[in-house]
């Protein structure tokens, strides 16, 4: 596929997130107009200001809103139409990890490393926002990593959250690394699947109903393995591995003797190793090309720890009538200039009139990618 730079941009992004432990580098100078597309596509800055820049979900009357990866805080863009800046408010703070964001009958419900916490109203109250109300307590949660949790409701009207595995590699049976859902005001809580590492991205293929999901792979088995994997939910329980089996055909050397993965679900789709898989959403929109309408587009954010870097790119996963997936292509690039990254893709959200939002926690932005068929 052929691209080319593009020199559209919105504002300056001049506030930036500081330096923190889930960033690989040093905080950078974000440089949209060398972001990357096919010809015809053309991409902007939709919003600056928005530090941290993590899930994104959209409220009933056209509000963007943004949860965070350290600020602490989340976001509501409103009035971007017409090729005006939205103007951001801050409607929540003082959280821990407020990564995700889910809008349901009016309310918008967000994550906390421990709880899910709700704003009810919230769109007749930017400015003046409700206090929080928590809706699910006591949330699985061990000292390390992956307690941050993107969430979404189903087609059931289910909350569904992930607990991530508390460490690159540990066993630490059903208590970790699964996906759970609940009533929207936090009762029945169920286990969803087991065997996930770490998933911050999963949402539902239109038609069928089907829970897809990234996951990530674990760190310290070299450059090439394990993947990270694009996952299909065919049943209630199923286990996909994790700690003892890696993208469906390598045993972990610590705990797989004994866990053959052929016990296990294997990826539909291998993604590439350390590409750090994030959001993802199916394509059901009119304004880009049909070659893309149902495809399943996902944020990479990027390695950290790779000796070359690998990621930092939005894919487009073609879905087959079989229910299979695959090929993938990138559809934006150029989030870093060889090894120095300017900014890390984490969530992308189709926007009714056809365009794609993408947030970039790295640079504290939100682009959005358009498409009106001229290259110039």
């Amino acid at each position: 596929m052929s691209f080319r730079i593009l020199a559209r941009t919105g504002a300056a992004l001049a506030l930036l997130m500081g330096a923190s432990c889930w960033s690989m580098a040093a905080q950078a100078a974000p440089q949209p107009a060398s972001l990357q597309v096919p010809a015809g596509f053309h991409i902007a800055t939709y919003a600056d200001h928005v530090p941290g820049a993590r899930e994104i979900a959209l409220g009933d009357r056209g509000t963007v809103f943004v949860g965070s990866m350290g600020a602490g805080r989340v976001y509501a863009l409103s009035g971007g139409q017409d090729g005006h800046a939205p103007q951001v408010h801050v409607v929540a703070h003082g959280l821990n990890l407020p990564v995700g964001v889910a809008f349901y009958r009016g309310d918008l419900y967000i994550s906390d490393t421990r709880r899910i916490v709700v704003l009810r109203g919230i769109e007749d109250r930017l400015d003046h926002p409700p206090a929080l109300e928590t809706v699910a307590d006591n949330l699985p949660y061990r000292a390390g990593d992956h307690s941050w949790k993107f969430i979404a409701f189903g087609p059931d009207g289910k909350l569904y959250v992930p607990i991530g595995a508390p460490c690159n590699i540990c066993d630490v049976g059903h208590e970790f690394g699964r996906l759970i859902r609940m009533n929207p005001d936090g009762t029945g809580r169920e286990d969803v699947a087991y065997g996930i590492r770490n998933t911050v991205g999963f949402t539902w293929q239109p038609g069928t109903g089907t829970l897809w999901f990234t996951d990530n792979g674990r760190d310290l088995m070299g450059d090439d393995i394990p993947s990270d994997e694009l996952n299909r939910l065919d049943r209630v329980g199923q286990s996909f591995g994790y700690p003892y089996c890696h993208q469906g055909d390598i045993a972990d050397p610590v705990y797989g003797k004994g866990h053959p993965c052929s016990g296990f679900t294997p990826p539909v789709v291998k993604l590439g190793a350390h590409v750090a898989a994030l959001g993802l959403r199916f394509y059901e929109g009119t304004m880009f090309p049909a070659t893309y309408r149902g495809d399943l587009l996902v944020a990479e954010h990027g390695s950290w720890n790779r000796s070359r870097l690998s990621g930092y790119r939005v894919v487009a996963v073609h879905m087959g009538a079989d229910g299979g997936a695959g090929p993938v292509s990138t559809l934006v690039d150029g989030f870093r200039h060889d090894q120095t990254p300017w900014g890390r893709p984490a969530d992308v959200q189709p926007l009714p009139d056809g365009s794609l939002l993408i947030s970039d926690d790295l640079a504290g932005a939100v682009y959005r990618l358009t498409y009106d068929g001229h290259a110039g």
